[in-house]
């Protein structure tokens, strides 16, 4: 794919940052990859973590991140199949951004009013 440009024969940022924004857009992406950031996950171990979120959307956000080269997905030949996910080398780059948003929720997020029950799948307690 062709970057673009603003004429100048520089990169467009404004548009580079749309394609970063666009990688991680998404109502679950940032939370699994906080997540995944964490350790690492088996899809049950996921899916009970995220409240709200169906297997259906779980399974297509995990793809999505997989096919863009920020999470891996390692199956086990076991009886039953086992497969967890991580960040790729590539995601752990972004963590200094995960610091500063945490670093930032913590000195705003009091402030941020909060939002009613989320939608889809109820969370469990145990």
């Amino acid at each position: 794919m062709e970057k673009q440009t603003n004429g100048t024969g520089k990169p467009d940022m404004h548009e580079e940052m749309r394609r970063a924004f666009a990688l991680l857009s998404g109502k679950w992406k940032l939370e699994i990859m906080w997540l995944l950031n964490q350790r690492i996950y088996r899809f049950g171990e996921l899916r009970k973590a995220i409240p709200g979120i169906t297997q259906h959307m779980l399974t297509a956000q995990l793809r999505e991140l997989e096919k863009d080269g920020l999470v891996s997905r390692t199956v086990f030949a076991e009886v039953p199949p086992r497969v967890e996910y991580e960040m790729t080398d590539k995601a752990r780059a972004l963590g200094p951004t995960m610091q500063a948003l945490a670093a930032w929720w913590q000195a705003y997020g009091d402030g941020v009013p909060k939002r009613a029950a989320l939608r889809g799948r109820k969370a469990t307690t145990r």
